[in-house]
């Protein structure tokens, strides 16, 4: 993990999540049935930022939960700040730019369009990491 950083990795993953959905409306990623691995750049179009940001601002919050632990999920009262943050406060651009700072890819895998970043360790037996979010 030393190679891509702690605060590297979790900050491109949680960016990857978001910014990928978003470049990844429909027929974006796309390619017929080409199961090539080809070079990808995210590239959101800013349309689709500000759709996002909107629905955001929109969002109608639920009665709170019936239980007082986090069994049925993220607590409530975490929610709004979260999406406040991703709504208002996070950079977009700058996520697109430090993801397009890496190695990215897609392949179609089963019908699916799968994207990927491609980070080589420098160590020769270090164990590879796959991230996957659906």
């Amino acid at each position: 993990m030393s190679d891509f950083g702690k605060t590297t990795f979790t900050a491109v993953a949680a960016g990857l999540f978001g910014l990928v959905l978003l470049a990844a409306a429909p027929g974006t990623l796309q390619a017929g049935d080409d199961t090539s691995i080809r070079p990808f750049t995210v590239r959101v179009p800013q349309a689709e930022v500000d759709d996002l940001r909107q629905r955001l601002a929109a969002t109608r919050w639920p009665d709170q939960e019936t239980v007082a632990d986090q069994s049925q999920g993220v607590q409530l009262a975490k929610l709004p700040e979260l999406v406040r943050h991703w709504g208002t406060d996070y950079d977009w651009r700058k996520g697109e730019a430090k993801l397009n700072s890496y190695p990215q890819f897609v392949t179609r895998i089963d019908g699916v369009d799968i994207h990927f970043i491609h980070v080589r360790s420098k160590h020769p037996n270090a164990l590879p990491v796959i991230i996957t979010h659906g």
